[in-house]
């Protein structure tokens, strides 16, 4: 036997031993062996950079905090809360996108996230930006399973997936671009209807992610879609108040979410389905930036994002050539539509501290 050949068989046996040990200190030393993330571009850490869509936050000044000051697709200077949880549990300090054909045996026992960026619960959400639809992402879930299974076998695939961490967020780009400011399904629907048809969907997003075998799922609810600052613009450029209206509808919704949650974790046995209030922690950070300090300092700009004027720039419209603010830590948004990781972290506290307690506990159970 030659000496390259036993090199390269210790250095297998040694990565296998690796991925295994991964596994076990997941079971024994984690509240969840991995996170598994389905959504929009809150949670979205860099899939649609692997799709043919304008929805990209692959370029400066996106990841401008991030660890390498490079831009991965998130949108925001820095992290998302998939990634600040998974920081938070001990588990890894990212959440990579499952699109990445670089993803490691380790990526896939950890967990990863099939969220894209300009999605919604409405399929029309997605045909509008080109971007993979909430109605797809389980059949990436289903994907990624069959991939956990070549890694540790089918019986330690289903107790990581059964003990997972699943987070699901959105939502607010079905209000937003199918409804206020293009108003395609407001010709077909009441707003409550609307909420209704979303909430159905969403029904069942989560009874598929259930018959996976995914039995832990925190469920964001929406923001004050009225006071993103890319509303405000549209619907109050001079005075640039919040839309009441919109706020109001978000609050509706957030109430009809409860209830469905709570309904389906009584139908679906072993399941533990949490509602994640986003709604009333960004509404207080808007009416008490000063309340909220971190790194010593607190948000003093809670009416318009970093990136540019911070009226209307996202996405495309926030570029390199684009001027930022000089410190995003001390901004609500990073752009007129999505927070920076200063707001996500403080999110990611809420949540670990009000939620993940619950989660654990009946995960343990």
């Amino acid at each position: 036997m030659s000496p390259l050949f036993l090199f390269l068989l210790l250095l297998l046996i040694t990565a296998h031993l690796c991925i295994i040990k991964c596994y076990c200190y997941a079971q024994t030393g984690m509240l969840f062996p991995a996170i598994l993330v389905l959504g929009d571009s809150t949670v979205d850490t860099g899939n649609n950079n692997y799709i043919v869509t304008p929805f990209k936050g692959d370029h400066p000044p996106y990841g401008r905090d991030f660890p390498g000051r490079v831009p991965t697709g998130r949108f925001s200077d820095g992290k998302l809360v998939p990634d600040i949880v998974a920081s938070m549990i001990g588990l890894k300090e990212t959440v990579p996108p499952f699109l990445d054909p670089n993803l490691s045996d380790q990526d896939i026992v950890t967990g990863v996230s099939f969220a894209s960026a300009g999605s919604g619960y409405d399929d029309l959400t997605s045909s509008l930006s080109r971007v993979i639809p909430m109605s797809k992402q389980p059949a990436y879930l289903k994907n990624y399973i069959r991939r956990l299974n070549d890694i540790v076998g089918g019986k330690e695939a289903r107790s990581i997936v059964a003990r997972a961490l699943v987070i699901i967020s959105a939502g607010t780009n079905d209000f937003v671009f199918n409804y206020y400011d293009i108003p395609t399904r407001r010709i077909q629907f009441t707003i409550q209807d609307y909420q209704n048809f979303l909430l159905n969907n969403l029904e069942h997003l989560v009874k598929q992610v259930y018959d996976v075998g995914c039995r832990s799922m925190v469920v964001s609810g929406l923001p004050p879609i009225g006071c993103l600052p890319l509303q405000t613009t549209i619907k109050s450029p001079i005075v640039r108040s919040c839309s009441w209206k919109e706020n109001a509808d978000a609050e509706s919704y957030n109430g009809k979410l409860q209830k469905v949650l709570e309904r389906l974790e009584g139908e679906l046995p072993g399941s533990t389905i949490l509602y994640v209030d986003v709604y009333n922690p960004v509404m207080d950070m808007i009416n008490n930036p000063l309340k909220y300090v971190w790194h010593g300092a607190g948000l003093v700009e809670a009416r318009r994002g970093c990136c540019g004027t911070g009226l209307v720039e996202a996405g495309p419209l926030c570029t390199r050539f684009t001027p930022v603010c000089s410190n995003p830590s001390r901004y609500l948004f990073f752009d007129s539509i999505h927070p920076t990781q200063s707001t996500y972290n403080i999110l990611s506290h809420n949540l670990f501290h009000l939620l993940l307690p619950n989660l654990s506990h009946s995960h343990i159970s």
